[in-house]
């Protein structure tokens, strides 16, 4: 941001402000640049100023803001969450390399590292992430990369990153954490040792249910290589799509604070109900995690999962009930929704193989909205009674 004031930016400011230029002329809202065509210099070797590149105006503007509030060096916006982590993990691995993964990851992601990246010569090895001993013992010569997603979707596990980032260290390798559930506002992995972060920016950080896309951050030198892995796979985000992005952006601190608050609330309300047969929360002091979250997030984050006592049964009648909360298979926008990972994320799992990850039938996903909690809370009770 031009101007006078070089002051460091809070977090809220930097969510309005980080990235804009300012000419004393400029408008408050900033433009969209649609085209995907711009003029070059002639007679000169340079970089084109082209869409597929991701360095167009809204683009590089939104990016720009991004990496100011991970606190990143550098980042790159890709077309949907999937495209980040496979430009990620491209930029990262190459035909003979090991990578070593979390067990509790999103399934979409599952889905690529047990279909796809074994077809390109990429072995992968799945991690129990809470056995410290399984990740140093199966770390290997060819180790490239370390793979964690927290919190886990869909269960709301938290990993401590500090040991598995020692562990990166030690051997030379990345390790790559998708924090897609916690948003920057209540965790930055790089802070606690992460080298590379994947977002899903459809997610917390548009956070109205309207566009699609993802984000790589990290160094300058591996951002220019996810950047070019990008260009070649054709994953590059549509300039409107980034100009809705950086419009969320605004609102994403106030947004976040407050789905941390509802989601405390009807967490907390859930867990007196004997409907439940178990209420997943960090923030809940029965939670396993919950020292672990209160000790290295700034906020709770506004996911939680449900086990009804009744079963698949009971959750189909929970969900074909509710009237507010709505069934969808996203997250982490403005309008509470709620899902089922066996007909969704994880429908490509057997349900013993979903189980084993602590999702047995009847599990339930919600994504707490900014609604006002006491409304939800309605929803909740006359959809259970």
């Amino acid at each position: 941001m031009s101007g006078d004031n070089d002051r460091p930016m809070h977090f809220a400011t930097r969510a309005v402000h980080a990235g804009r230029v300012t000419d004393g002329l400029s408008s408050i809202s900033p433009p969209l640049v649609q085209g995907v065509n711009f003029e070059q210099p002639r007679g000169v070797a340079s970089v084109p100023r082209y869409t597929r590149y991701a360095n167009t105006p809204t683009i590089v503007l939104v990016q720009q803001r991004l990496a100011a509030l991970e606190g990143s060096e550098a980042a790159v916006c890709t077309s949907s969450g999937m495209g980040a982590t496979s430009c990620a993990m491209l930029a990262l691995l190459r035909p003979g390399d090991h990578l070593l993964s979390s067990a509790w990851i999103y399934g979409g992601t599952h889905r690529l590292f047990t279909e796809e990246l074994p077809k390109m010569g990429i072995e992968v090895t799945f991690i129990d992430p809470m056995d410290s001993r399984g990740w140093r013992q199966a770390v290997r010569p060819s180790t490239r990369a370390v793979f964690v997603e927290t919190p886990v979707n869909p269960t709301c596990r938290v990993l401590d990153l500090k040991p598995i980032s020692h562990l990166t260290r030690e051997n030379g390798i990345a390790l790559v954490v998708d924090s897609t559930f916690a948003s920057p506002v209540n965790l930055r992995p790089l802070e606690h040792g992460a080298d590379v972060v994947i977002a899903s920016t459809t997610k917390y950080l548009n956070g109205h249910h309207d566009m699609l896309g993802g984000a790589v951050f990290g160094s300058q030198a591996y951002v220019d290589e996810v950047t070019q892995k990008m260009m070649v796979w054709g994953q590059a985000p549509d300039p409107f799509a980034c100009w809705l992005l950086e419009r969320g952006l605004k609102t994403l601190h106030i947004r976040v604070e407050r789905a941390n608050a509802n989601a405390m609330a009807l967490a907390s309300w859930c867990e007196a109900q004997p409907a439940f047969a178990a209420v997943h929360y960090p923030g809940l002091a029965s939670h396993p995690d919950h020292a672990l979250a209160a000790a290295t997030m700034d906020g709770f984050g506004g996911m939680m999962s449900l086990e009804l006592v009744g079963g698949a049964a009971a959750a189909d009648r929970m969900v074909e009930r509710l009237a507010l909360v709505l069934h969808a298979t996203s997250l982490g926008g403005v309008d509470s929704l709620i899902c089922e990972p066996r007909f969704s994320s994880h429908a490509h799992m057997t349900s013993e193989a979903r189980a084993a990850l602590g999702i047995p039938d009847g599990f339930l996903r919600v994504s707490v909205g900014i609604e006002d909690v006491r409304d939800l809370i309605a929803d909740f009770a006359q959809a259970l009674a």
